[in-house]
């Protein structure tokens, strides 16, 4: 029998243990720093096919939009520029008639004349109106560049509507002439006149000597224009309507 405090019993029980516990700490050690542990793999997502042919599909829509409205902005701008100019150039036209037709006697209004036929004698016209007008327009042959002949006679002044050709389409444009020959066009060629008419009334002096009736009506004159602004562009153009009065200003008493 061992001698000592403890029994040699529990000596060898102790050192079972101990044993016991060093395999443990062994095992866990080998299994937690040696075990083998399956990777993983993390996925992202991605497009699909179908996804990417509706992105493209709507983004090639929105463009189409997009640029048939800026084309629209563009050509809208140009007709408004076209029109803008050719409207111009018609008042100006407009503007120098009213001046001119003021400033002149002897209204004569009717197709029975022409540019070549010297000065008119005074004829009104009513509804419907006539395509040709004339007048003897204010002159100073004492003044140099006047056209006055030896008689001290002037040409007539003349304002009409003729039809051109230009770039294989019919233009109505509106004529004027001023030296008794063919006359020239006062309007551009982007204006194309459709109907000119004139009307005239109290043409006739409110004295006798003349062949008309005399009146106590002072000469006036009424211009209907219309036609379209734009007419050699087919998709830019549009169409106006305008009346001028003319009053001579020389009193018919």
């Amino acid at each position: 029998m061992p001698t000592g405090r403890y029994p040699y019993n529990n000596m060898q029980g102790i050192g079972n243990r101990l044993q016991g516990i060093v395999k443990a700490m062994g095992t866990i050690f080998v299994m937690r720093h040696y075990s083998l542990k399956p990777k993983t793999y993390k996925l992202s997502r991605g497009f699909t096919l179908i996804e990417m042919i509706v992105s493209v599909g709507l983004f090639a829509v929105v463009m189409i939009i997009c640029v048939a409205a800026l084309l629209s902005l563009v050509d809208a701008n140009k007709k408004a520029q076209a029109i803008q100019s050719v409207m111009n150039n018609l008042n100006v036209a407009v503007d120098g008639m009213v001046r001119s037709i003021r400033m002149g006697t002897n209204y004569h209004c009717g197709t029975d004349l022409s540019v070549t036929s010297g000065l008119p004698s005074s004829r009104d016209c009513a509804y419907p109106g006539e395509s040709f007008f004339q007048f003897e327009p204010f002159h100073d042959c004492s003044a140099q560049g006047t056209n006055c002949d030896m008689d001290g006679n002037i040409p007539p002044t003349s304002y009409y509507y003729q039809s051109d050709t230009i770039g294989g389409k019919a233009v109505g444009r509106l004529y004027r002439s001023t030296d008794g020959l063919q006359g020239i066009a006062i309007t551009a060629p982007e204006v194309s006149i459709d109907s000119v008419k004139f009307f005239v009334t109290g043409s006739c002096p409110a004295r006798a000597g003349y062949s008309c009736t005399p009146d106590d009506i002072q000469p006036k004159v009424l211009m209907d224009i219309k036609g379209r602004a734009g007419a050699t562009k087919a998709t830019i153009h549009t169409t106006f309507h305008i009346q001028a009065t003319a009053v001579q200003r020389l009193l018919d008493i």
